[in-house]
């Protein structure tokens, strides 16, 4: 039976997984570590089997040769799943798709793309000990089947505000759930507020006031003023779930180290999602209503509405690979960042592929958001700058003890 010893990282709060009845060798394996190679900096995961001990290092350091790469990674899923996604939902609904259970049911159905990145890194690429959902445990498989049905809720709430609201205006209009997002991580991770991130959600709370106060004009042909109010309300629902969602998932992944158990979770979540939204569309008429609704409603006709809903499957599940690890990576509040930032591509795109108006609303409400943004991105710089100032000034008191430790040496 494997047992997971783990050292807490430099300069990190995440805490990690290990066997009480480890305690003492991880106690011996790090004093024989700190003798032999004082200057290393990694933490490293140190699996033990009866017969092999291998090394693994906590993804989630920054000096873990794999972090970039998956910084990266997760953010390009993140940008091109957010903007394809909004746009994707926004054609289904512009062309006759009228079902929001199949909205719903496309966010979360492509879980098996989850597949990929849980097995290929141990049965392929070979770049792990670890096997899929190790250590995955009765209380992270409750944990995930929970999240995953506020997911589906999340997801349902979304779907109902963009059958209703042009894509640029709910794109703004998500960007409120950066509000909730530092109130609920100051409450739930012990999230510092700095003036940087106070500010940023000031003004990105100014755009969506006043874009709600001064855009509900911008309806589509036939939408009733009631009907847009609901789509305003249920999309301002949908940023308040998912602000929720963002800091509970940072509390659960302090207590994970690789990105592998992180797509794992999200498996399970997007299960639990697209359960919900199944029986949703069994209610609905279930998936017999998905062909009529190709054959008849749909006016580009069958063969596009299938790629259309394929595509949405895909692109849905970008986003949510991207966003889950930005915030095992980062931290939720720069994971929400991050998709604030989009949102102005997002009203960009909506402008330019559908014809949404542009006026001087919504061009002072994009201003205060990417405003609010480069606001965060200093705060970020500044704060790096300052960890690593420290991080030089550590490594020079190591090397100075290190020169006279070998003197004390009897």
């Amino acid at each position: 039976m494997d047992v997971l010893v783990q050292a807490s990282p430099p300069n990190s709060p995440k805490s990690h997984l290990y066997s009480p009845s480890a305690l003492k060798t991880k106690k011996n394996i790090e004093t024989i570590q700190e003798q032999q190679n004082p200057q290393a900096s990694e933490s490293p995961v140190i699996n033990m089997s009866n017969d092999s001990i291998s090394v693994q290092e906590d993804q989630k350091s920054r000096t873990n040769k794999r972090y970039i790469f998956l910084l990266v990674v997760n953010y390009l899923f993140l940008f091109a799943g957010s903007i394809s996604s909004s746009l994707l939902s926004k054609f289904y609904f512009n062309h006759q798709g009228s079902s929001r259970w199949v909205s719903t049911w496309v966010q979360s159905a492509g879980f098996p793309l989850l597949l990929f990145p849980i097995y290929l890194p141990f049965y392929v690429f070979k770049c792990t000990d670890r096997r899929p959902f190790t250590l995955f445990t009765p209380k992270l498989l409750i944990l995930s089947i929970l999240i995953g049905l506020m997911l589906g809720l999340n997801n349902l709430l979304f779907s109902w505000g963009n059958s209703y609201l042009p894509v640029s205006t709910s794109s703004l209009l998500l960007s409120s759930q950066l509000v909730f997002n530092l109130i609920l991580s100051v409450i739930i991770v012990k999230q510092k507020i700095t003036f940087q991130n106070f500010n940023c959600v000031i003004l990105l709370t100014l755009s969506s006031v006043l874009l709600g106060l001064g855009s509900s004009h911008d309806r589509s042909q036939g939408l009733t003023r009631a009907k847009y109010f609901i789509g305003f309300l249920s999309t301002l629902g949908a940023g308040l779930l998912f602000a929720l969602y963002l800091p509970v998932m940072e509390k659960i992944y302090k207590k994970i180290y690789c990105y592998e158990m992180v797509m794992e979770m999200q498996l399970v979540m997007e299960i639990a999602a697209t359960a919900l939204a199944t029986m949703g569309m069994a209610s609905a008429g279930g998936f017999s209503e998905m062909k009529r609704e190709s054959q008849v409603k749909f006016d580009r006709g069958a063969r596009v509405y299938w790629v259309t809903v394929f595509a949405n499957v895909v692109t849905w599940q970008l986003c949510f690979m991207g966003t889950a690890g930005m915030v095992f990576l980062t931290s939720s509040l720069t994971g929400g960042i991050c998709m604030t930032a989009l949102l102005a591509m997002n009203v960009v795109g909506g402008v330019l592929v559908y014809g949404d108006e542009f006026g001087g609303v919504k061009a002072v409400s994009t201003v205060l958001c990417g405003w609010g943004f480069c606001s965060y991105v200093y705060g970020m710089y500044l704060k790096m700058r300052e960890e690593k100032e420290m991080e030089n000034k550590n490594q020079g008191m190591e090397m100075a003890h290190n020169a006279v430790a070998p003197n004390n040496i009897v």
